[in-house]
């Protein structure tokens, strides 16, 4: 956004409708309320981040700071000036920030608004520090080894940077709390400042001048401090480790910690008013009681989500909620009237559409051409409503509009935990932009619910095909088929390919068994021998006329390599019906998902062929 624009500005980072947060402002300055309200809708985001994303965000920062510590150990060899050794002292922290990498000092600002708003739990944002604190270390003790090993440094720089090592650690304990409460100060202002200014290059001047006063105040930083620590006891060997880390690091830490909590944080919070948050996108919001305020999961709720517009859809336990997350209202109504149908058959079904319009950051940020977005988005959701309307389940709607799209998926999954994520698959759909994101996101991480991803081709449930080779991803296609053959009264029929003819009795007995244990016992057995599955699918489905393929995810999964644009079926492509594709959460490791643990069709028709080889040694013989 553009430091002339003359537009009203929305200060949230994301915004929905049906709780869009309005805060019309001059054009050049926020106030205190509103700069409040672009913080917590910041540290939203965060406190919702995983344990993974938080570190791997957190080692990158750390390692980022052994920048700062090699050109100031470097530069102050090469002149006698403290000024103009400590010119290039701020570069690691304009990588963190402007980079958007996870700091420690910086996150004393905006998950604390949450702790004081009761949005989050005081063990929440103890979780989040020890994550941020420990991949900032992690990081710093990485470049200290690349420091103190690599021959970076040269031999008067290397006796620099002891120097500075064993300053810290003979400064006393007190001297050093205060000054790390001061340097505290400066990295909590600079995320408060940050939060207010438009511009990259306003904010690059602010994070280089504040963190320049770091070495000109002789200030102390915490994750700095444990790098040189580290550096220096992997050079002289003879460093006593906890008096390092206990009269030197911890007292910085602790400095730190109180400084930008207590000289900023809440100072900044009560210099707002008491309708900071008084705005419809926080007005429903649910504040944690006291109990859960301080004990967070242990006796509740640790977390109530900021952007709350689906509140009512994780208010009952006992719903089975659909959460259909589109890319254009217009070509994606029979996705949520499948969607509907599906609900319709549970006792307390609810469905919640999101709309997600990914638009570059500055207008996802606010402004003339976001409020656009989304009174256009509730113009083309009136006509998905009105289809909710024909059906006996509870009906929502919501507009995201972000850079992002794949991401915010999961983000909305993982705060609302539906039972069921329906995606659409094809062109122009959220897959497709998805791939300029983390192709690797959702590899790495488990699913937050059930995902089934749908290629519409008329959605006619009345004859379902279902190939299947046990596992869970199967069992998620059956509960769906049982769904459709009591709510719409679809035929079924189930596939399953063995290898050979000598395979087909025991593969008889798998489908029948697996039938009968999936509440499918009035579903067709079809037993294909050519050992090419998806042949025999096309072939089946052809033969059968199916309106619906129904298949569930290999043992390397689905999403990731839809996502990468790596999962080539034939099926997609050459039946004439619509294909469901489905996979559940599992507790498969990094490495069985990316390469697999070998054929589950194998393993189960073993079982199987050892039952009927033992049935006939037990046969008398004549």
């Amino acid at each position: 956004m553009s430091d002339d624009d003359d537009s009203a500005v929305e200060i949230p980072q994301r915004a929905e409708s049906g709780a869009p947060a309005y805060g019309t402002v001059m054009p050049d300055r926020f106030s205190s309320d509103e700069v409040f309200q672009r913080i917590v809708a910041d540290a939203d985001h965060e406190i919702t981040s995983g344990v993974r994303e938080l570190f791997f965000s957190a080692l990158a920062g750390g390692f980022a700071i052994t920048i700062t510590f090699l050109v100031y150990a470097s530069m102050s060899t090469k002149t006698e000036s403290d000024i103009v050794a400590a010119l290039l002292y701020p570069l690691g922290f304009i990588y963190i920030i402007i980079g958007g990498y996870q700091l420690y000092t910086e996150n004393t600002l905006p998950p604390v608004a949450l702790v004081l708003e009761r949005l989050s739990s005081v063990p929440t944002l103890l979780r989040h520090w020890v994550i941020v604190l420990a991949g900032n270390f992690a990081g710093g003790a990485l470049g200290a080894v690349a420091l103190a090993y690599g021959g970076v440094f040269d031999a008067q720089s290397a006796e620099m940077a002891i120097y500075f090592a064993e300053k810290g650690i003979e400064t006393p304990a007190t001297s050093l709390f205060f000054k790390g409460a001061f340097a505290g100060l400066v990295v909590a202002g600079v995320v408060w400042i940050n939060f207010a200014v438009r511009d990259t290059t306003s904010r690059l001047l602010v994070v280089y001048l504040a963190f320049l006063t770091i070495p000109l105040g002789d200030l102390y930083h915490v994750v700095v401090s444990f790098t040189e620590v580290v550096y220096l006891i992997l050079v002289l060997g003879d460093v006593a480790v906890i008096p390092a880390m206990t009269q030197f690091v911890i007292p910085v830490l602790l400095g730190n910690t109180l400084g930008g909590v207590l000289l900023v944080t809440v100072v900044n919070y009560y210099q707002t008013s008491d309708r900071r948050l008084d705005i419809d996108r926080y007005e429903n919001a649910r504040r944690l009681t006291i109990r859960e305020w301080l004990l967070g999961s242990l006796s509740g709720r640790t977390y109530v989500p900021v952007v709350d517009t689906v509140e009512t859809i994780v208010r009952d336990e006992d719903s089975y909620r659909i959460l259909v997350p589109i890319a254009n209202p217009r070509t994606e109504a029979r996705l949520v009237e499948f969607a509907c149908a599906l609900a319709e058959t549970k006792e307390k079904g609810q469905v919640h559409v999101v709309h997600i319009v990914q638009t570059p950051q500055h207008m996802a940020d606010g402004g003339s051409h976001h409020d656009r977005i989304v009174r256009e988005s509730d113009r083309l959701l009136e006509d998905i409503r009105r289809i909710g309307d024909g059906y006996d389940v509870e009906f929502g709607t919501s507009t995201i509009v972000s850079p992002r799209s794949f991401e915010e998926i999961f983000d909305r999954a993982r705060r609302t935990r539906p039972d069921l994520v329906l995606l659409g698959w094809g062109q122009d759909q959220l897959w497709t932009s998805a791939r300029a994101e983390s192709h690797l996101d959702e590899l790495t991480n488990r699913l937050p619910a059930d995902f089934l991803v749908v290629k519409d081709r008329g959605l006619d449930p009345s004859r379902v095909l279902l190939p299947t080779a046990g596992g869970p991803d199967s069992n998620l296609s059956a509960e769906i088929a049982q769904a459709l053959e009591t709510g719409a009264d679809a035929e079924i029929s189930l596939l399953h390919v063995v290898d050979e003819p000598a395979d087909r009795a025991a593969g008889e007995a798998f489908l029948s068994d697996w039938a009968n244990d999936h509440g499918l016992e009035n579903a067709d057995i079809v037993v294909d021998d050519s050992g090419d599955v998806e042949r025999a699918i096309c072939r089946t489905a052809r033969d059968l006329d199916s309106t619906i393929v129904m298949m569930g995810a290999t043992e390397r999964g689905l999403l990731s390599r839809l996502v990468k644009d790596s999962l080539h079926i034939d099926v997609a492509n050459v039946v004439d019906g619509s294909v469901l594709l489905s996979e559940r959460p599992s507790q498969r490791t990094f490495t069985e998902r990316l390469f697999g643990t070998g054929s589950r069709e194998d393993r189960v028709l073993e079982e199987y062929r050892n039952r009927e080889e033992n049935a006939e040694a037990a046969e008398p013989r004549t």
